[in-house]
């Protein structure tokens, strides 16, 4: 048993040491959301240490991840991901950073796309370096699959924040004013559409809520969340696709593409070669 116990020590000291900068991160973090979810707990605020809980199991899906898929994330898409977690549930949910910063929601959501992206390739190029498959992926092909899962992640959480809205009574997706529509609901049929434009209210139950505008629920904020995902996942895949195609040796990529653990050892033994 000691010699069990030793051995896990050790190897738990080596990950460490091959981790210093995400393990110095992840603590900071981690006492910082914990000091946080112990105010609420004091104050009463039980939502928020809801969060808090929240937070503190997101953080440790990296490390699960690595051992429970034999993967290696690199240190740079490991402290990003921890940051993320906490610029979304601490800063965004508990901060009010979603309203109060502009542009706060868009650059997770692009940063989310970014990130989903080079999931997606990772998994695909994992699977075209498996001498087992039979077939090859282009990088072309690769950077097309890592495109569409990083998009079609975007969608299911804008599907996650439409039924939270609609059965939760949330209001994930924020409401927009604008000054134009167009409808062919007040129209005389679907091919003469009317344009209302230079709207000054929005009336709800007979009363007017001060919008100089009407009050557009869910659909633009829809549409820019994956304008915006569409972006980052655009960006890396344009990445990835030079990474393939020069076979590894963009070392920007190299950050944020997790790989198999036998395969990262392989390569860093031929870079000391």
């Amino acid at each position: 048993m000691e010699k069990k116990s030793r051995g896990s020590e050790k190897k738990y000291a080596n990950v460490i040491k091959e981790k210093k900068a995400t393990f110095v991160v992840f603590v900071c973090l981690r006492l910082f959301v914990i000091a946080v979810g112990v105010f609420s707990f004091i104050n009463g605020a039980y939502e928020n240490l809801f969060y808090c809980l929240l937070t503190l199991v997101l953080f440790t899906l990296p490390s699960f991840a690595e051992k429970k898929f034999d993967i290696d994330l690199p240190d740079v898409l490991e402290i990003i991901i921890l940051f993320f977690i906490f610029a979304a549930e601490i800063l965004g949910e508990l901060g009010g950073y979603y309203t109060r910063v502009p542009y706060w929601d868009s650059m997770l959501h692009t940063l989310n796309g970014f990130l989903c992206a080079a999931i997606g390739f990772a998994l695909s190029d994992i699977l075209n370096r498996n001498d087992k498959i039979k077939f090859k992926m282009s990088p072309l092909f690769l950077a097309i699959t890592a495109f569409c899962f990083s998009m079609t992640i975007g969608v299911l959480w804008e599907f996650f924040e439409f039924f939270m809205d609609v059965f939760m009574d949330t209001d994930m997706q924020k409401d927009f004013v604008v000054k134009n529509v167009v409808s062919t609901l007040l129209g005389d049929s679907t091919r003469d559409p009317v344009m209302i434009e230079n709207i000054r209210s929005t009336v709800l139950n007979g009363k007017d809520i001060g919008v100089h505008g009407y009050l557009d629920i869910g659909l633009y904020d829809t549409m820019k969340d994956l304008f915006v995902n569409f972006i980052g996942a655009v960006t890396f895949s344009i990445i990835g696709y030079f990474y393939v195609k020069t076979r590894g040796k963009g070392k920007f990529a190299k950050m944020f593409i997790p790989k198999l653990k036998k395969i990262h050892k392989t390569e860093k033994k031929d870079d000391k070669a």
